[in-house]
């Protein structure tokens, strides 16, 4: 009975509920801590019943977790805010060399001789250099928010990993309490279970005997069992209650508020970090604004020395004077006009002249009719300007008028008109008029109608008629002309290029100065120019006449113009001149055509095949920047004849693709042309190798002014 007692007091101490294990004393739980990042609590919130909340939150068995989530939730927002400062930075960037380059271009427009000048042109490049100061400010913009995305993804990549650590941490030191919390309640089902079986086995519960090792056991021995049996759940179960006390203990007072401290310290930086960030993208926007508007509408200063204020743009155009700037281009032209004093006046044809006005236009005309009334019959070179075969014309039915030469009249018909050849003095055919003459009975001489004294020698019968010359009596005289020197036949003057599409075109010239196949070094070594003249001519044939064909470079030009050009070059390309179109037939298809085969002819490729590898592995990746930087080291490597031709031919090309919606060569389609041409068809291992070379040239292409000064 005694035993008996003993265990009924055990079993009573034992059953009770001695170890609430949630029940901890508040005072152990640290109060909440306060952020330290600007000197603020986490929450501003004033009312207490939102802080006691905040607080239990975080002492509870999920703050952890939460706090954890709500940092990985910080962690992405910076990450996404840094994407759109590079996306933004990309784009403020192209804009703003757009905008450089574009002013640019418009100046040197500007600067031609065939756009306008005067106060048009000077105002517009204060304009143009407003547009690049603006362009300026927003290349810094840029900078500045590629420096903000680089600050930021360093920030979150920073607290990427101290999120880690402290998961692990935390995480790890509340999985212990866990595992302990679920011994202990293993170690309780299993004394609970065995108390029963003892209470059943105390208060009478009847049993048969159970066999053993040693056969049936009594009923008391069956007790006694159980007793022990209880009494070693219940030391477990005791131990195990205060092993995890003690660890929930040191969860909920050191390991968990250390963990939910640094985890908010985390939070609070990510956050401050991300919102200054976010202020400065807020100040840079006002700072390029204001610049900007600065550019435009400079600040206005009282003691500004005169001259030296810069000008809003409102006042740079309003400068502009347009009715001043067509003034200034006309009288610019003045020294061209033609300064005429004559008056213009009424001219009668001296045809249709009065007879009594006639006269002397026929005397001015023989000269030497009028000198002798008598002379000695003899044979005279004649005077009129044309040859002698035109002697032999048909009788002109023209009346000669009555001449007063000795006071008699004569009444027969003038001499035979003789047609005149063109001549440069004489703007139509001219029939000389008839001159006086006399009458083969009176003896005297007959002068001719210019004035020279012929023999006569005509039968009486011919007197009513025109008089007849016998052939035999007419001996053609040589063509003289003592005041100006014989005309010749018109021919067309000679060019001063002697290289005509009708002249040296059509001769097959030796190669004097080989041009095609000879390797850029020796043309450089050769010349003395870094770009070979025949790469200047074609370039500059296509910047003149070629930027606005659609398909410049991808339509063939003529084969047989091509070999002709080519056949010019070699021999000597100093001749050439690319200026005139008529030097390539007007055909700017068979100049690109020719640049093409000149390239393609090299011994060594213009991006040679020492770095050929180097391209193409700088093609193969796949971040645009990286790839423009690894092909811009390698250009810069190339030799100083190979990079200054390809600089040349890519200015050009970003000429071209300038004009693509006209000419429809953008920069991608000039890369499939020139990719293969520039790289060398037959250089890489296999032709996949296609792909990446024209890959090669529209990167090249597309940051045209980042790899090449454009001076």
């Amino acid at each position: 009975m005694a035993n008996r007692d003993s265990m009924e007091r055990s079993s009573s101490e034992v059953g009770a509920p001695a170890y609430p294990v949630n029940e901890l004393d508040s005072s152990a739980i640290p109060p909440r801590a306060s952020l330290e990042g600007n000197g603020a609590p986490l929450s501003s919130d004033p009312h207490p019943e939102s802080n006691a909340l905040f607080d239990r939150v975080l002492q509870s068995d999920i703050g952890l977790t939460t706090l954890l989530t709500r940092l990985k939730q910080s962690i992405a927002s910076a990450r996404d805010f840094a994407a759109f400062l590079k996306k933004r930075s990309a784009l403020e960037e192209e804009h703003a060399q757009g905008l450089k380059k574009l002013c640019k271009t418009t100046s040197e427009a500007t600067r031609r001789p065939d756009s306008r000048k005067g106060s048009y042109a000077q105002n517009f490049e204060d304009v143009m250099r407003i547009h690049d100061r603006m362009a300026d400010n927003g290349i810094q913009f840029a900078l500045s928010l590629h420096q903000m995305h680089e600050d930021l993804q360093e920030l979150a990549a920073d607290k990427e990993r101290g999120r880690k650590q402290w998961k692990q941490t935390g995480l790890t030191a509340e999985k212990r309490v866990q595992d302990s919390e679920s011994a202990m309640e293993k170690a309780k089902s299993k004394y609970y279970s065995l108390a029963e079986d003892y209470d059943r086995a105390r208060t009478g519960d009847k049993q048969s005997g159970r066999f053993g090792l040693k056969g049936v056991k009594s009923a008391a021995q069956v007790e006694e069992d159980l007793q022990r049996k209880v009494q070693a759940a219940d030391a477990d179960y005791s131990s195990k209650v205060q092993t995890a006390q003690g660890m929930r203990r040191e969860l909920v007072t050191t390991s968990r508020p250390q963990a939910v401290q640094a985890v908010q310290q985390l939070i609070n930086e990510c956050d401050s970090g991300l919102v200054l960030q976010i202020q400065k993208f807020a100040s840079f926007n006002e700072k390029l604004l204001l610049s900007n508007g600065l550019c435009i509408s400079p600040l206005k200063t009282q003691n500004a020395i005169p001259g030296t204020q810069a000008r809003s743009l409102r006042d740079v155009v309003l400068k502009i004077d347009n009715e001043q700037d067509l003034r200034n281009y006309v009288i610019s032209f003045a020294p061209r006009v033609e300064m005429k004093t004559d008056e213009l006046k009424y001219e009668r044809h001296h045809s249709l002249q009065p007879q009594q006005q006639q006269l002397p236009l026929a005397a001015n005309r023989q000269p030497q009719q009028m000198a002798i009334q008598q002379q000695p019959i003899q044979q005279q070179p004649s005077s009129f300007p044309g040859p002698p075969s035109s002697f032999q014309g048909p009788p002109s039915s023209f009346q000669g008028p009555p001449n007063s030469y000795q006071g008699a009249p004569t009444s027969f018909q003038g001499p035979p008109a003789m047609p005149v050849q063109s001549n440069p003095l004489q703007g139509s055919n001219f029939s000389p008029a008839p001159g006086p003459s006399y009458s083969p009975s009176s003896g005297s001489p007959h002068t001719n109608y210019n004035g020279s004294p012929k023999q006569p020698n005509f039968p009486p019968s011919n007197l009513g008629g025109p008089p007849q010359i016998p052939p035999s009596q007419f001996t053609p005289t040589p063509y003289t002309q003592p005041s100006i020197p014989p005309q010749t036949p018109y021919s067309q003057p000679p060019l001063q290029n002697p290289v005509h599409p009708n002249g040296a075109y059509g001769v097959e010239l030796p190669p004097l100065r080989p041009v095609f196949g000879v390797s850029l070094e020796d043309l450089f070594n050769r010349d003395g120019s870094a770009v070979p003249m025949v790469v200047s001519q074609c370039l500059q044939a296509v910047d003149l006449f070629g930027l606005e064909v659609e398909g410049i470079y991808r339509l063939s030009g003529t084969a047989s113009h091509i070999t002709k050009l080519r056949l010019i070059f070699d021999n000597d390309a100093t001749l050439v001149d690319f200026r005139n179109p008529e030097n390539f037939f007007h055909d700017v298809n068979s100049v690109a055509g020719l640049l093409k085969q000149f390239f393609r002819d090299l011994p060594d490729p213009l991006l040679t095949r020492e770095h050929y590898q180097e391209f193409i592995e700088a093609a193969r990746t796949d971040d645009d920047i990286a790839r423009r930087d690894s092909l811009h080291a390698t250009i810069n490597s190339l030799p100083d004849p190979n990079y200054a031709t390809l600089r040349a031919l890519t200015l050009h090309l970003y000429r071209v693709q300038e004009h693509s919606s006209v000419n429809r060569m953008n920069a991608g389609n000039l890369a499939i042309c020139f990719g293969p041409t520039l790289m060398g068809s037959n250089t890489g291992p296999n032709i996949a190798d296609a792909g990446w070379q024209v890959r090669v040239i529209d990167t090249i292409l597309q940051n045209t002014y980042q790899i090449f000064d454009d001076d």
